[in-house]
């Protein structure tokens, strides 16, 4: 028996149940806006497993995957660029937030996900890697 791609025996799905137990105060608060069709009727799943990789959170339908980012990740350049080529691979698109986006600024960050639920690309056309999509000007609180 042959194992897909998806497969995994790396303890990814440990992970995922520990993250979503261990959520930051940011995620947490973007969840409680995300959740049951929170933004547009889209359905989101948090700590989603893609692949090898760990998503915050994720719209299947939409193939669009959202980050959370802390000051962890500036140490993690290229695991990050890896990941998001993995992902737009896949077909997916990715927003990335900082903690302090979503803490300090819900509503810019909930707007700039409209936004991009509003501009999915068709099935026809899958996603094009470009790197993660920025806040609408003006909308960073600044």
């Amino acid at each position: 028996m042959s194992k897909s791609r998806f497969t995994t025996d790396d303890g990814t799905l440990d992970r995922a149940r520990r993250l979503r137990r261990d959520a930051t105060p940011a995620e947490k608060k973007l969840w409680s806006t995300l959740r049951a069709g929170g933004i547009a009727g889209f359905k989101f799943r948090r700590q989603q497993r893609i692949g090898p990789f760990v998503v915050d959170f994720a719209c299947q339908s939409a193939r669009l995957v959202i980050e959370v980012v802390g000051d962890s990740h500036a140490q993690q350049i290229d695991y990050d660029a890896r990941r998001t080529q993995f992902l737009a691979e896949e077909g997916y698109r990715v927003l990335r937030f900082t903690n302090s986006d979503v803490l300090d600024n819900l509503e810019g960050v909930c707007r700039a996900i409209e936004l991009a639920l509003a501009s999915r690309p068709s099935p026809s056309h899958p996603a094009v890697p470009g790197g993660p999509l920025p806040l609408p000007q003006g909308e960073r609180g600044l």
